[in-house]
C-alpha cells in the first residue's frame, strides 16, 4: 500500500479525543479536539473526524491510540477470566514478591486480576531446565476447563511452572482448550512472555486474557463503524512499545496496548526532536490529573520490560519507559493538620474540576493558582475567576498567613518541586545529567510550568512543539511498525553456548520481519536491534545491554555488560560472574516521515511578532506582560521574556531573562540568558 491519501492519527484520552490528519500531497494539516465519549469511545473518534471535515473514504491510513486496556486494568473493568496452573501454585499471582501496598503500617489492599476461586490447579511439572518432573494430567485439564466455563469465564490463562524452558505442557493444554473453549480468548504464558519469573509472567498473561474481549469488542465496533462510513483500509492500533499493529491482530496480544497513550507522546517527541536537532530530550507531558516523564537519549525512545503499572501489576512486555507523578492542572491544594501546604496527588479531575471551571468545584487547584497569577486569562473564566480567588484566600492564604498571590505562588512552586523531582529521578536513576538534555514540554498544562522546571533542573533549553495539546495524536501518525521479543536463558555468561544465542536472536529477527511483512502499510526499511538483559550472579535487577549484532562474541557481551554497569552505577565488580538472563530483539518497520512544518498554518503567520495585548502576570511581583497568539508568530522569531504565548490547546509562560526562538517547523525553543 502507498500512503498517497490522507493519514490520520487519533488518540483517545480520558477527557478529550484528539485528531490530526496529514495530506501528503498538499502538506495540509487538519486538527480536531472533541470530548471523549464513554463508555463507547468510538463515538468520540467519529465526532473528531466530523469536526475536521474529513471524508473517511479518502483516508489511506488511520492509526489509533486508545486507553481502553489501560482503563480496563486500572478500573478493574475486566472480562471474567479463569486460570489453570501447576499444582501447588495457584496463589503465585496473589503472593507476588511479598511486598505491601503501603511500605509502613497495615493500610492498603490488593485485588488480584483473577480471583482465587477461578484459579485451578492440575498435576504437571517441569524443572528449570525444561525436563518433565510430573507428566501433564490431560483429564484434569479438561475437567478444569469445564469447571471454569461453568463459572461463566469468558477468557482463559494457561500458566505452568518453567514453561519458558519447555512449553510442551502449555501447548498441549492449549490444544485441549481449543476443542472445549467457545472462543479464541486463550492465553498461554510462554507465548506472550518467555521469561523465567513465574509471578511476572503470570500477571502479564492474566492481564492479556482479561482485556482481550474488552479490546476486541471495542476495536471491532470502531472498525465496523469506520467501514460503514467509507473507510476501506487497515486500522492500526498503537502499542505501548511505541510501535503499532493491525486491528485485526491487536487483541491477540492485547496487553501490549497498555500505556499506548503515553508511548505515542514519546514517539512524537522523538520525531520532533530529530527534526529540530535535539536527540536528547526529557519529555514532560502534563495533563489535568498527572504528569508523565520519559528520557530520550540519542533519538531513541526508552523501552523497558520491567514496567509496573500499579502496585502488584508488573506487565513484562516491552513498553516505553514513562514515569508518572500525581501532579496535574487539577491537583488539589490544601493545608494539612500540621499546617503544611500540600499539592496533589488528589485531583479535581474534569468533573467538577477546578474552581475556575465554574462547574461546581470547591477545592482550590493548581489551575486556580495559575489563573490568579495571571498565567491564564481571567476573561476566559468569567465570574468563576473571582470564585477561584476567594477559594485560594479561604483555603490557603488565610491559614498560612499569606497574601492571595503569595499563596498561589507557593502552590505553583510546590507542584513544580514534585514534577522536577520526577524528572530528576528519571534522568539521574539512569546515570544521566539533566543538564545534557532539553525539556520537551507538551500536554495541555506542560508549557505553563516548563520554563520554571528547566530553571530548577538547570536544563539549558525548553522545546515546545507546534501543537502541545495534540502531541499524542501526532505520535500515532509518526509511529513505526514494531515487534519486540524476549527469550530467557538465565545462565552464567561463561557457561552459555554462543551458537544458541545467535540462533535465538536470528529467529527473533526473522519472526519480526514476517509479522511486519503481513501488514498492509508502506515501509521504508526494516531494522532490527538486539540486547541482552544481564546481572551479576546473585543480583535481582536486570540491566539492559545493547548488542551490536545478532552474532556477538562472548568476550564482546562481557565487555559491553561491564561498560554498561560502570556507566550506570560507577562501580566495577570484576570478581563476580556475569549472568545472561534474557535475549531481546526489536524489529522495526520504518514508515515515511510526515512533514511537520504545517502543524501551524503558514498563512496565519505575520512578518513580525505583534502582541495581541498585555496583562499583569505575577513573577514575584506584578509585571505587565505582552500576550502573543502563537499561530501569528513568525518563523524568524527572537522574543525576550517575560511573555505569554497562547494557542488553541495550551499556554506557554516565558519568564523574565529568557529568550524564545522558532525553528523551521514552528517549534518554540526557550533558552536562558547567560
Amino acid at each position: 500500500m502507498t500512503e498517497t491519501g490522507l493519514v490520520a492519527g487519533v488518540d483517545v484520552g480520558g477527557t478529550f479525543t484528539d485528531l490530526v490528519v496529514f495530506d501528503p500531497a498538499s502538506g495540509a494539516v487538519r486538527l480536531a479536539k472533541v470530548p471523549t465519549t464513554l463508555p463507547n469511545q468510538s463515538g468520540g473518534v467519529l465526532a473528531a473526524f466530523a469536526q475536521a471535515g474529513t471524508d473517511l473514504a479518502n483516508l489511506d491510513l488511520i492509526v489509533h491510540g486508545t486507553t481502553t486496556t489501560t482503563n480496563a486494568v486500572l478500573e478493574r473493568r475486566l472480562a471474567r477470566t479463569g486460570l489453570i496452573t501447576t499444582e501447588g501454585f495457584r496463589d503465585v499471582l496473589e503472593l507476588g514478591r511479598r511486598t505491601r501496598p503501603q511500605p509502613y503500617g497495615m493500610a492498603g489492599r490488593f485485588t488480584p486480576i483473577i480471583p482465587r476461586d477461578l484459579r485451578l490447579e492440575v498435576p504437571e511439572r517441569m524443572d528449570a531446565r525444561g525436563r518433565v518432573v510430573t507428566p501433564l494430567d490431560e483429564a484434569a485439564v479438561a475437567a478444569a476447563i469445564r469447571a471454569l466455563l461453568a463459572q461463566g469465564c469468558e477468557a482463559l490463562v494457561i500458566h505452568f511452572l518453567h514453561s519458558y524452558a519447555n512449553p510442551a505442557h502449555e501447548l498441549r493444554a492449549a490444544e485441549i482448550a481449543a476443542s472445549l473453549w467457545p472462543n479464541g480468548y486463550v492465553t498461554t504464558g510462554h507465548s506472550l512472555l518467555s521469561e523465567a519469573r513465574e509471578y511476572e509472567r503470570g500477571v502479564t498473561a492474566a492481564v492479556n486474557a482479561s482485556v482481550q474481549p474488552v479490546l476486541e469488542r471495542y476495536v471491532s465496533r470502531l472498525a465496523g463503524e469506520l467501514k460503514a462510513r467509507g473507510y476501506a483500509r487497515d486500522l492500526l492500533v498503537m502499542n505501548g512499545n511505541g510501535g503499532m499493529v493491525s486491528a485485526a491482530h491487536v487483541a491477540r496480544e492485547a496487553v501490549k496496548t497498555v500505556m499506548s497513550g503515553p508511548a505515542s507522546g514519546v514517539m512524537a517527541a522523538v520525531a520532533t526532536g530529530r527534526r529540530a536537532g535535539f536527540p536528547n530530550l526529557l519529555t514532560y507531558d502534563m495533563g489535568g490529573t498527572s504528569t508523565d516523564v520519559a528520557m530520550i537519549r540519542g533519538g531513541i525512545a526508552p523501552v523497558s520490560n520491567e514496567i509496573e503499572v500499579e502496585y502488584a501489576m508488573p506487565i513484562h512486555v516491552p513498553m516505553v519507559d514513562v514515569r508518572t507523578v500525581g501532579a496535574g492542572g487539577g491537583s488539589i491544594a490544601r493545608v494539612d493538620a500540621s499546617g503544611m501546604l500540600r499539592v496533589g496527588p488528589d485531583s479535581a479531575g474534569s468533573d467538577p474540576g477546578p474552581v475556575c471551571y465554574g462547574r461546581g468545584g470547591t477545592k482550590v487547584t493548581l489551575s486556580d493558582a495559575n489563573l490568579i497569577l495571571g498565567r491564564l486569562p481571567a476573561s476566559r473564566f468569567g465570574q468563576a475567576a473571582e470564585a477561584a480567588r476567594q477559594a485560594m484566600e479561604g483555603q490557603i492564604a488565610r491559614p498560612l498567613g499569606l497574601g492571595v498571590e503569595a499563596a498561589a505562588e507557593a502552590v505553583v512552586r510546590i507542584a513544580n518541586t514534585h514534577m522536577a523531582g520526577a524528572i530528576r529521578m528519571v534522568s539521574i536513576s539512569m546515570g544521566a545529567d539533566p543538564r545534557d538534555f532539553a525539556l520537551f514540554a507538551f500536554g495541555g498544562a506542560g508549557p505553563l510550568h516548563a520554563v520554571a522546571l528547566a530553571r530548577e533542573l538547570a536544563v539549558p533549553q525548553v522545546l515546545v512543539p507546534a501543537r502541545p495539546g495534540i502531541t499524542n495524536a501526532l505520535g500515532c501518525v509518526v509511529a513505526d511498525l514494531r515487534h519486540d521479543f524476549v527469550r530467557t536463558l538465565n545462565r552464567p555468561l561463561d557457561a552459555v553456548e554462543m551458537g544458541q544465542v545467535h540462533a535465538i536472536l536470528a529467529a527473533q529477527e526473522a519472526e519480526g520481519r514476517r509479522l511486519i511483512g503481513e501488514e498492509r502499510v508502506e515501509i521504508r526499511d526494516i531494522r532490527a536491534e538486539f540486547a541482552a538483559e544481564m546481572q551479576f550472579v546473585g543480583q535481582t535487577h536486570l540491566l539492559r545491554v545493547p548488542l551490536p549484532s545478532a552474532t556477538p562474541s562472548r568476550e564482546e557481551v562481557q565487555r559491553l555488560f561491564e561498560a554498561a554497569y560502570r556507566a550506570r552505577f560507577r562501580v566495577e565488580l570484576p570478581e563476580i560472574r556475569a549472568n545472561l538472563v534474557n535475549l531481546t530483539a526489536s524489529v522495526t518497520g520504518r514508515r515515511a516521515e510526515p512533514d511537520l512544518s504545517r502543524l501551524i498554518d503558514p498563512a496565519g503567520r505575520k512578518p513580525q511578532a505583534e502582541p495581541a495585548g498585555t496583562r499583569p502576570v505575577w513573577f514575584g511581583g506584578w509585571v505587565e506582560t505582552p500576550v502573543y497568539w502563537r499561530d501569528h508568530l513568525p518563523l524568524a522569531l527572537d522574543l525576550a521574556g517575560p511573555a505569554i504565548v497562547e494557542q488553541m490547546d495550551t499556554t506557554l509562560v516565558v519568564e523574565p531573562g529568557c529568550r524564545v526562538r522558532s525553528d523551521a517547523d514552528g517549534n518554540l525553543v526557550v533558552g536562558f540568558a547567560g
